[in-house]
């Protein structure tokens, strides 16, 4: 009995080992300085994030989950792909956020009301971006900054590139939202006035939308670059073969090209 009851307390503790390093900051080998970073939004919201930290003087990439998600889970098998081409990346949990794909939204699970569901919208999430932008000119890092953005999150990061475009070098939006919770902060007005790369990417579901369609064809007229994934699901998970379920190569290497001109030479 004694040995059973053993057995099954090795066991536990190891499956909990086992989920727990899942929520661990993003495995350690992929930067050599990585560290848990957080900065107070203009409305005093603690936001949480991941630094991966080559150098400052590389360019560095501010990563933005889809809605209900959180950086950690969303981005765990892309953050190593960028890493490894040079990249710094900031990963931030944004106020509206949560369990999908795994893991916690750290920033989510501080706010006060949060019990009681969360009291913010969509686009009050525009200043956690904001945030993150202002951390990284702040800390120092001095090479192009590019913008990716993930569902509501892509919206946003168009909107934050317009508003910043002597700031930002350039914005990938995976999926960009555009319904009826997103009606205030919609990206579609900044098409015009955005001067710097813009790269829209939807799944083939998505372009079955009218709404998609013209949004595609709205960016082209104003320079900007899209592209339909041959397969794909939402935001920027269409990179994540086990989500897709089928080869996402073609996606990467259209990523790759777009971010080659970013790179230090």
């Amino acid at each position: 009995m004694k040995n059973l009851i053993l057995l099954f307390v090795i066991c536990f503790c190891s499956i909990f080992y086992s989920c727990d390093s899942k929520n661990k900051i993003l495995k350690t080998e992929t930067a050599n300085d990585l560290k848990e970073i957080s900065f107070i939004t203009s409305d005093s919201i603690k936001i949480y994030g991941d630094l991966y930290e080559k150098d400052k003087s590389s360019p560095i990439i501010l990563l933005f989950h889809q809605g209900g998600s959180n950086a950690r889970a969303e981005y765990d098998s892309i953050i190593p792909k960028l890493i490894s081409q040079g990249f710094n990346v900031l990963a931030i949990d944004q106020r509206m956020g949560g369990q999908y794909y795994g893991g916690y939204n750290r920033t989510v699970a501080q706010i006060k009301d949060h019990i009681f569901g969360n009291p913010y919208s969509y686009c009050d999430a525009y200043n956690n971006l904001e945030g993150a932008l202002n951390y990284v000119i702040g800390s120092g890092f001095t090479g192009n900054k590019i913008l990716w953005g993930s569902s509501y999150s892509a919206s946003l990061a168009i909107k934050l590139g317009n508003n910043h475009q002597t700031d930002i070098s350039g914005v990938l939006a995976f999926s960009p939202a555009s319904g009826g919770s997103m009606k205030n902060c919609l990206p579609d007005p900044y098409f015009e006035s955005l001067k710097i790369p813009l790269l829209i990417f939807r799944p083939p579901n998505e372009m079955k939308s009218e709404n998609s369609k013209t949004q595609f064809e709205k960016a082209r007229r104003f320079g900007h670059q899209t592209y339909a994934a041959i397969n794909g699901v939402h935001g920027s998970s269409m990179l994540v073969k086990e989500r897709v379920g089928a080869d996402t190569s073609k996606a990467w290497e259209v990523v790759n090209l777009f971010l080659a001109k970013f790179k230090n030479d």
